[in-house]
């Protein structure tokens, strides 16, 4: 056998097994995340009328999750990157699960509070925690599959929980605790149990991992060794240059309108279908509703994640999605019965979830292996603020009002991408040149 045949097998053997090891497990732990953040949606079809909350004050506590996420965001990312992956990402987990079982037995809006906010600084760091750690296992040109099966997470958790929670909280009344406190305590519980799952499982760097032999080891770290080296030459802020980099705040700003659309579309949409459907209609039935535009968004995950790495056009795929998301939240801004808020709740699916296959992809472009920690929390930091203003928007608006503002957001968020540029075109010149260099050696 050949050194090129053989070097070949081993990338293709390596590249499966770090696929098949890593990323199911990841998945599972986002879904568990991203269902116990805003199940708060679910729990509001019977939790507001109990505690009387009001939409303002239900608006409010749903983002108030994000400010204290966006405070803790960028240090917990920084002692991820210190202390390593399994410890802190389990750490993470144990914590929020107990704040979500404690969610259940709350008497008030003060407890609410406290606990929302309580919430986001257990939680802060774990999405570009995983982005972080996805970074030492991939290379660039398998990122976007890897971060778009992350990501898939997202649907798949309102595909999961939009019946699950339904379900809670309508056959679940145990110890005469009302059906939404369980829903919390049962859903609460997996993120403890998967937490110290995370320690025996999780491998922090491919040197540590027992289940790649020495030659896998030695290929994958030397590839990603390369890759830091050449991301290093494109890309040389410093931490601290990296708040006076424009790059930054662009990629924050473009950001920042999917969050206020995912957020504020999750906490409200069974609040939309309700007050759109006829009397009556039992909350399992709008937890079936809900699923269906989690199902569209799935497979445009998926695609974009995959045709961005495939045609190396990842900017473009965005473009394409933001412009997607914004005709589906003009069309609902118009639109008064369940068939066609469904039908536009999917377009807006469809384009909203096909950014998240594409761009912490291409924002891993812009950083070095020592600036990558900062940077990627610190957009992630920023961005997170558009998880406080969604459920405000539709909180405090009307629909109509609330989804054309929404849309307004993601005109801004188009017109920020077209601006940005980084050394992508540089960084392959330089990959070509030392390919090329190998070869001739």
């Amino acid at each position: 056998m050949s050194q090129n045949v053989f070097t070949q097998n081993i990338e293709k053997n390596t590249v499966k097994k770090t696929m098949k090891r890593i990323l199911p497990f990841i998945l599972i732990l986002y879904v568990v995340a991203f269902l116990d953040r805003v199940n708060m949606g679910y729990a509001a079809l019977e939790m507001n009328a109990e505690l009387a909350l009001s939409a303002e004050i239900f608006g409010f506590l749903s983002g108030l999750f994000y400010i204290s996420y966006c405070l803790f965001e960028v240090p917990s990312n920084m002692i991820l990157h210190k202390v390593g992956a399994r410890l802190w990402i389990a750490r993470i987990m144990i914590t929020w699960g107990i704040i979500v079982v404690l969610t259940g037995f709350v008497q008030s809006a003060a407890h609410l509070y406290i606990l929302r906010f309580l919430l986001g600084v257990a939680e802060a760091g774990f999405t570009p925690g995983i982005i972080l750690y996805l970074t030492y296992w991939f290379r660039a040109r398998e990122r976007g599959k890897a971060t778009a099966a992350f990501f898939v997470a997202l649907p798949l958790a309102a595909l999961i929980g939009a019946p699950l929670s339904t379900w809670i909280i309508d056959h679940i009344s145990w110890a005469g605790l009302s059906g939404w406190r369980w829903m919390f305590i049962l859903e609460g519980l997996p993120a403890v149990i998967l937490g110290l799952v995370v320690l025996l499982y999780l491998t922090d760097r491919p040197a540590n991992a027992k289940w790649l032999t020495s030659e896998e080891k030695t290929w994958l770290e030397g590839e990603l060794e390369k890759e830091r080296r050449l991301a290093a030459e494109v890309n040389k802020t410093s931490h601290l240059g990296m708040l006076k980099d424009s790059k930054v705040w662009k990629l924050a700003v473009f950001n920042i309108a999917g969050f206020v659309a995912v957020n504020g579309l999750n906490f409200w949409i069974p609040t939309i279908i309700k007050n759109l459907s006829v009397s009556g209609t039992s909350n399992m039935e709008i937890g079936w509703l809900a699923m269906i535009p989690s199902l569209i968004a799935i497979p445009s995950i998926l695609f974009v994640g995959w045709n961005a790495d495939r045609t190396n056009k990842h900017k473009q795929h965005l473009a394409a999605c933001v412009s997607i998301a914004m005709i589906g939240l003009i069309g609902c801004s118009f639109v008064t019965s369940v068939p066609l808020m469904i039908l536009m709740l999917s377009i807006i699916s469809a384009g909203l979830y096909g950014i998240s296959g594409s761009f912490y992809a291409y924002l891993t472009f812009f950083f070095s292996e020592s600036t990558a920690p900062a940077g990627i929390a610190l957009v992630s930091t920023l961005s997170s603020l558009g998880g406080f203003i969604g459920p405000m928007v539709l909180g405090v608006l009307t629909l109509q009002q609330g989804m054309l503002v929404i849309a307004g957001f993601m005109l801004i968020s188009l017109l920020t991408l077209i601006t940005l540029r980084h050394g992508a075109s540089k960084k392959q010149s330089l990959e070509v040149k030392e390919e090329n260099t190998e070869f001739l050696h």
